[in-house]
């Protein structure tokens, strides 16, 4: 059984999303209900909502919304990692407010900001806290900014980091080997890990299963076992397959592993990265 690290799930009808306009494909509600019917058919069990990057003015909303589908009888979902803005001044008053037992980590997304935004003082000293506080921060970059992940990691050793989607790999334009050999730098830092997402969304829609295996493989080869977790990113993975298609391809790529990889794999670091 698997624990998901990173479902996204969005209802325009409470908060609001800027950037969904310009994606046409994913501008439409994505319900917890419609997601659990195929998760329990595939093998997860536990699931974290992440953050959909909504307006700022909307976090507090999200969190709530987990919190409540937390609290329905048999749900799978186990907390959330936040939005927020490392950035700002108020940062501090923010985690202040915000309740431990629904949120498991924070997330800022950096393809979307300026990328000095990550290198500021303020974000750094904010990110800092992070670590005082137990809570892991995911690193949310495109391939090109794979330097800014690791510069982070350097100037916040005490905070735990999860590299998303694999550093979002250019595997359509067959982007491998400068992306390994930042995979490989970034995996020397013992505070990061890495989460095998939704990574056939950066792939071609021809994409098969030998398209996506030296990825995966240079990942687990680089963070080993113990620093890799899995997630769905659903529904950002239906634009190149379906969920239960992304599933099906990660249970055969992790076929060779022990039963101990697996299961490390697949659950036991992610209850121990996020506390749950």
């Amino acid at each position: 059984m698997f624990i998901d690290t990173h479902l996204h799930l969005v209802a325009r009808d409470r908060i609001s999303y800027p950037w969904l306009k310009d994606v046409p494909q994913l501008n439409q509600d994505w319900t917890y209900d419609v997601y659990e019917k195929t998760a329990k058919r595939i093998g997860i069990d536990r699931v974290l909502h992440m953050e959909v990057d909504c307006a700022p003015n909307c976090i507090q909303t999200e969190n709530a919304l987990v919190a409540e589908l937390m609290a329905r009888p048999g749900s799978l979902v186990c907390g959330a990692i936040s939005s927020a803005r490392p950035e700002s001044d108020g940062f501090d008053a923010f985690l202040d407010e915000l309740d431990p037992k629904v949120v498991k980590g924070i997330r800022r997304v950096l393809h979307v900001v300026p990328d000095d935004v990550s290198q500021s003082n303020i974000f750094r000293a904010n990110v800092k806290r992070l670590g005082d506080k137990g809570l892991p921060f995911d690193i949310c970059v495109l391939q090109r900014q794979l330097d800014l992940a690791i510069d982070l990691a350097d100037a916040c050793p005490n905070t735990v980091f999860v590299l998303d989607h694999c550093g979002v790999p250019d595997i359509a334009g067959d982007g491998y080997a400068d992306w390994a050999k930042s995979i490989s730098r970034l995996a020397e830092r013992q505070n990061v890990n890495a989460k095998i997402s939704g990574i056939s969304a950066y792939a071609a829609p021809d994409w098969t299963l030998e398209t996506l295996r030296p990825y995966v493989e240079h990942i687990i080869d680089q963070f080993g076992w113990n620093r890799v977790v899995w997630g769905s990113d659903s529904p950002v993975c239906t634009l190149n397959s379906s969920l239960d298609q992304w599933m099906a391809a990660t249970r055969a790529l992790i076929a060779g592993a022990s039963e101990s990889e697996r299961t490390s794999f697949a659950f036991k670091n992610a209850k121990r990265i996020w506390s749950i």
